[in-house]
């Protein structure tokens, strides 16, 4: 802010003139006064009380008088122990404000020239997108838009999981146990391809089970364990599995017709559940296409002597040195693993792009993945290398506990969200909000509460963080959600729409004589001013929670404003167009801050 310039700036004026010390401005930093306080700003005198040489209190008192004489801004002053509180004039805040208010990129920050490739989602071809892709879609789509506000050129990215056993698990169920299904209106594809990975799951423990007994017959003196991870091993169902990537892998003719079949049918109900969750990807890249490229890394390691090979032909790297393990990086099959995938990925997406940073959304499981793929790439000597980023994010639970794909416990993300706009259909018909909507104005309201409940809830909380998603506490109209930020949107809305029908001027000229300001009226400028520090701290944390819980704490302070001071029924009319002013600011901010978490808000509720 400017006038925080201006203290600064006099500030270390003071140091010359008062103690004839060298404090530069910019090394000056101000903080918030605690709300216990009178002030609106606080300098922190203890760093400095060696080139005072005096006490804290004295030292504060020398320079609050200091500012109060020769800054008008600072009206007042406090010195609580090693603290100065200052007071900021109340014509400040109002030219702050109208300041705010005429800025058409507020909140948005000049193009600084670097790259960003943000890639999330990253789903696999065997299943349908569940809760925890949920989580991941919002993060990685945020992330992008907040970068994006930052100056950055932003590319986002899906890297498909097209291939790989989990994949062939499906096409054996479905071989087996299809009978020639195909995708319904009632149906999705994605998820009848999951259907048949449950089934293999299914169907491999039956054969586990029995070739378990079989074995315990044939051997009784060896441990049942030993005998189970046999039977793992040897269960026909993997075996088939495991041969019907090798036949992809050598372009067998039926096995690719198939997978590229199936594959299509999970690509047809991916893209109707990316268009209900309001996420979009600028580029779409295919692990089939990329894991070859990975052995041609491989291939160069060995020849620079940073990989080397088993007597069973795997390829692997030594990390030991990084205080980490050895790697697998090829299977002595010739069967790329994931590492191998990824390397090929980066190489090709560095080349396609040439980006400062790549930033992978992938959950805290893949920690170590990460660290490695970084490490690697580097003893390759990849100048991309240093641009690696793993953006690491928690789990998602329910109340119910832990979901399994495999295992068929997953929560679709598709009924997620329908249950979602049930809820919020239940929620709004029983509160009386929506008389005066059409069934098509009802239907786009049920559906943005309900992506914005969803949205915010997985949104507001640190990435790092677990989750425990209660559906219903997400839809309350009260408390830390979505919906509570929205109805405070919907309601401003209404408030400049009486004020332009009753003709209330509220553009900056109309209010520049008011002189005296409401304590809250501070607070709601003070939040305002603060948006765009929130959305340079943001991007450095690739923290979207920092955006969300600034546009609740905003919604807050506007709904103390709202329930504490008149706004039509004011009768100084500089006044009421200063609070008309206010709200109108307050909606288009909160707008700009849920449209960078990828939710919409209503202008009706």
């Amino acid at each position: 802010m400017d006038f925080e310039k201006k203290i600064k700036e006099s500030i270390s004026q003071a140091f010359t003139e008062l103690f004839e010390a060298t404090v530069a401005a910019e090394d000056i930093q101000l903080q918030p006064t605690r709300k216990d306080f009178e002030g609106s700003v606080t300098f922190v005198i203890f760093p400095y009380l060696k080139l005072t040489r005096k006490k804290p209190e004295e030292t504060g008192q020398l320079l609050g008088e200091y500012l109060v004489k020769n800054l008008d801004l600072v009206t007042d002053f406090n010195v609580v122990k090693g603290f100065l509180n200052l007071c900021i004039s109340e014509q400040t805040w109002v030219k702050l404000f109208s300041q705010i208010t005429q800025d058409t990129n507020f909140g948005f920050f000049p193009a600084n020239g670097e790259k960003v490739m943000v890639e999330y989602s990253s789903p696999n071809t065997n299943k349908p997108l569940h809760l925890g892709h949920l989580r991941n879609n919002f993060l990685g789509y945020s992330v992008s838009q907040i970068l994006a506000a930052n100056g950055y050129d932003v590319l986002k990215v899906n890297l498909v999981n097209d291939r790989g056993i989990h994949i062939c698990k499906s096409m054996v169920a479905y071989k087996k146990f299809g009978n020639g299904e195909t995708p319904t209106p009632g149906r999705k594809g994605d998820k009848l391809v999951g259907d048949f990975y449950v089934k293999f799951d299914q169907e491999y423990k039956k054969e586990i089970a029995e070739l378990l007994e079989q074995y315990k017959a044939e051997n009784p003196g060896i441990p049942e364990k030993e005998l189970k991870a046999k039977a793992e091993k040897e269960a026909p169902i993997l075996k088939e599995a495991q041969d019907t990537l090798r036949k992809w892998e050598q372009g067998d003719e039926a096995t690719v017709t198939l997978w590229k079949k199936m594959n299509s049918w999970v690509y047809d109900g991916f893209d109707f559940s990316y268009k209900l969750m309001g996420v979009t990807f600028d580029k779409y890249y295919y692990e089939s296409n990329t894991y070859l490229l990975g052995k041609d890394i491989v291939e160069e390691g060995q020849q620079k002597g940073v990989f080397y090979q088993k007597e069973d032909n795997s390829v692997w790297v030594d990390l030991s040195e990084e205080g980490l393990d050895e790697k697998l990086l090829l299977r002595g099959d010739g069967t790329s693993v994931y590492m191998t995938q990824d390397m090929g990925t980066a190489d090709l997406k560095f080349k396609d792009w040439d980006m400062t940073k790549s930033i992978y959304v992938v959950g805290n499981e893949q920690d170590y993945h990460f660290k490695v793929l970084s490490i690697i790439m580097k003893k390759l000597d990849r100048e991309y290398a240093e641009g690696i980023y793993h953006l690491s994010y928690g789990m998602v639970d329910l109340p119910s506990g832990k979901m399994k794909s495999r295992e068929g416990t997953v929560v679709d993300a598709d009924d997620l969200i329908f249950e979602m706009i049930d809820t919020a259909k239940e929620r709004t018909a029983t509160l009386g909000k929506i008389e005066e909507f059409d069934n098509e104005e009802a239907q786009a309201l049920y559906r943005m509460l309900a992506l914005g409940a969803l949205k915010y809830y997985l949104l507001r909380v640190d990435p790092k963080k677990r989750i425990l998603f209660n559906p219903q506490e997400s839809v309350d109209f009260q408390g830390n959600t979505g919906v509570y930020i929205q109805y405070n949107h919907a309601k401003i809305c209404a408030i400049v729409r009486k004020a332009e029908r009753d003709q209330i001027d509220y553009s900056p000229a109309a209010f520049q004589s008011v002189e005296q300001l409401h304590g809250i009226e501070v607070d709601v400028i003070d939040l305002l001013s603060k948006y765009p520090e929130k959305i340079q701290e943001a991007g450095r944390e690739y923290a979207p929670s920092i955006i969300a819980n600034y546009a609740y704490e905003l919604s807050k302070a506007y709904s103390k404003f709202y329930a504490e001071l008149p706004i039509f029924g004011e009768q100084d009319e500089a006044i009421k167009s200063f609070r008309v002013a206010l709200s109108k600011e307050v909606a288009k901010t909160i707008e700009k801050a849920m449209k960078l978490l990828g939710t919409e808000v209503p202008e009706r509720m």
